[in-house]
């Protein structure tokens, strides 16, 4: 039966905006060439059947309903993806719309997009491109990880630049051969991975290092020269800039690039075709989700072939089995290949793909490589059909099957293979935050059967850990200090650390947000009601709640908390409620907060997000940058002059925190 279109376009939407998500983590499930298909295949749906209309259209804007973790910032102008093009015609199409310009091909990198601020001449903060309007603040570890990045500039005002954090190719080798008990999975993974985590210095002692290639600037003034000029006179580095008058020569440069890819020493997926002139860039614009001055070429993805030797079906952390392809070894992309995707069975279903096939991988965007189909014709008759599991592989139980792909599901939350991967994400930087216990000990203690469920980690004693091998006494007193630091995770983190299916982080955040106060009371609310929450849709409402009826998971919410753990919400994930008893001048106004501050009455050190957030209780929209915009500077201690002076120059008032400390006192939020 045919999909009805209203159904398939909401699926698809959900899909893209999923997928979104995860970029913005730094965690992409699917190379670019896979979720360019999906856009695709919803752009011509959408053309195809005009009756259908998406309230909310992912390709009309171009970041996620996602929410960025960590420490975020708002991107002065989005951060927006590239029109694409793989074809003469659409090339050709781009550059008409031009007459007269000429154009800069560049090599299109496949690392990290950031962008890093810098203040009269002093870096002010490096930002990860994230959902494209949000990004998480890295400026320490960029500080440390990505080598050559100027820590200052010799241009005044505020300059923005924006490029490319990679791992270069011999950087990402030379780490796995010194470390093959941990090796890097390729140089994007690894980039993007560099920016999450825990300790920057040691990447730097284990020689992993990123390298920044500048593409954009966005400063008070715009020459009509080209912007990589404007970038290396400021001390960055760029790629390979080929000059092209128009689209034949566009064509001619994009191949030369192509030509090239082997020689150099990082990843690219494509080319940038831009107009050369900054003043003609600017002035083009942009749409709701790319530049119009600018095209991205896209590389045709390497395909080779090979054979087929086995499927595995490991478990996930949430339960789900999926098919892992063993071949014979086979160079795609730039690398080794001997374990592919096969993404789900009804795809190995309709793709007819057996055991012994000659298989075709490709590793579009050099990232995740995957079986696209059977050489049929090269088939002997020996070949085996690939058999489904029935029971899960890793305790027996009856496996369900859910949703369009045929996925393969266990639902039993004490499975082996699962219990491990949830104890590993409860630990995680984006959950508990356990940063003193590793990976290894906690697949050591599981398989001892110390550590079956979360709330087996805050029974862990010193004494119990220096009776293991290799744990000393500093190492067994650092691992319990930071499990019983991790007893404060509320809320919003402990919904991310149960991995409650279909649940994302974006999902926890907004429960806060919908002004739950204990994890008892989601339990407590029907489907019905879940849904009623904005952007929780009817899948995950279910899910939530098959997930909160298993005994097992309010046996362990109860252990939880006889633990000690905080499943409360926690005062920064709370809603913020506008004071209405009294007029201030915090009330409408826009403004900066830079500086030290302390409470009023005892002295006590407040951090900056907690004024920010009592700044806007009191009925202001915080900004991060001095603008003509902003109505006043919110100053505390020890402020450098930076700021101040520009203040001064556009009329910005300056409020010192005494009098800020007053009007949150009349507002009635203090």
């Amino acid at each position: 039966m045919t999909q009805d279109p209203d159904e398939q376009a909401r699926a698809l939407a959900a899909q893209i905006d999923h997928h979104r998500g995860l970029y913005a983590r730094g965690a992409p499930a699917l190379v670019d060439a896979d979720y360019d298909a999906l856009e695709d295949e919803l752009r011509a749906l959408l053309a195809a059947s005009p009756e259908v209309v998406l309230d909310d259209n992912p390709l009309d804007r171009p970041w996620a309903p996602e929410l960025v973790p960590g420490q975020t910032i708002r991107h002065s102008r989005p951060m927006l993806s590239l029109e694409k093009a793989t074809t003469a015609e659409q090339l050709d199409a781009f550059c008409a719309r031009f007459p007269g310009q000429a154009f800069r091909v560049t090599p299109k990198l496949d690392g990290i997009s950031i962008a890093i601020v810098y203040q009269d001449g002093e870096l002010e903060y490096v930002a990860t491109r994230g959902d494209g309007r949000d990004g998480e603040r890295v400026t320490d570890k960029a500080r440390l990880v990505v080598l050559g990045l100027p820590l200052t500039l010799g241009a005044a005002g505020r300059v923005e630049v924006r490029g490319e954090a990679v791992m270069l190719d011999s950087i990402w080798r030379a780490y796995n051969d010194a470390h093959p008990d941990r090796p890097l999975t390729n140089p994007r993974s690894a980039a993007a991975g560099t920016f999450v985590v825990k300790s920057p210095e040691a990447c730097v002692a284990e020689g992993r290092t990123l390298r920044f290639f500048a593409f954009d600037l966005d400063e008070a003034e715009v020459s009509d020269g080209d912007v990589s000029e404007r970038l290396v006179a400021l001390g960055f580095e760029v790629p390979d800039v080929l000059p092209a008058a128009d689209a034949e020569q566009a064509r001619a440069a994009i191949e030369q690039v192509a030509a090239r890819r082997g020689e150099y020493d990082f990843g690219i997926d494509g080319a940038v075709v831009r107009l050369a002139s900054r003043r003609a860039f600017e002035a083009a614009g942009a749409t709701s989700s790319a530049p119009r001055g600018a095209l991205a070429w896209k590389y045709p993805a390497e395909e080779r072939t090979t054979v087929l030797r086995a499927v595995t079906w490991p478990v996930g952390k949430i339960g789900r089995v999926v098919p892992r392809a063993q071949v014979d070894p086979v160079f795609v992309g730039g690398t080794t290949v001997t374990f592919a995707s096969l993404h789900n069975p009804r795809l190995v279903r309709e793709r007819d793909i057996r055991i012994g096939d000659t298989v075709r991988i490709m590793r579009r965007g050099d990232v995740i490589p995957f079986i696209a189909g059977s050489v049929v014709e090269q088939r002997t008759g020996d070949e085996v059909e690939i058999e489904l599991p029935t029971h899960c592989p890793s305790c027996g139980t009856e496996l369900v099957v859910r949703g369009t792909g045929e996925e393969l599901w266990c639902e039993n939350l004490q499975c082996p293979a699962q219990a491990v991967r949830r104890l590993i994400h409860w630990s995680s930087r984006h959950a508990s935050d356990m940063e003193g216990v590793g990976n290894t000990w906690i697949e050591k203690l599981a398989e001892d059967g110390v550590l079956e469920r979360p709330s087996d980690f805050y029974a862990l004693t010193v004494e119990q850990l220096v009776g293991y091998e290799r744990m000393g006494e500093v190492s067994a007193n650092a691992m319990v200090a930071s499990i019983d630091r991790s007893r404060g995770v509320g809320l919003r983190r402990a919904l991310i650390g149960l991995a409650i299916p279909m649940a994302s982080e974006g999902v926890a955040k907004r429960l806060c947000l919908a002004g739950f106060e204990r994890i008892e009371e989601i339990v407590e609310r029907t489907a019905e009601e879940l849904e009623a929450i904005r952007d929780i849709g009817p899948k995950v409402a279910a899910s939530m709640v098959a997930y909160f009826a298993r005994p097992e998971v309010q046996e362990e919410l109860c252990a939880l908390r006889a633990a000690g753990v905080d499943l409360d919400v926690r005062d920064e994930d709370r809603p913020i409620e506008v004071a209405d008893a009294a007029e201030t001048p915090l009330k409408g106004a826009t403004v900066v907060v830079t500086g030290a501050f302390a409470d009023p009455d005892s002295g006590a050190k407040v951090a900056r997000p907690a004024v920010v957030r009592l700044l806007e209780q009191a009925g202001a929209t915080s900004v991060s940058s001095v603008s003509a915009t902003t109505t006043m500077l919110i100053a505390g201690s020890n402020v450098g002059a930076a700021k101040t002076d520009k203040a001064a120059r556009l009329g910005v008032q300056v409020v010192d925190q005494e009098q800020a400390w007053d009007w949150l006192a009349e507002a009635g939020v203090r």
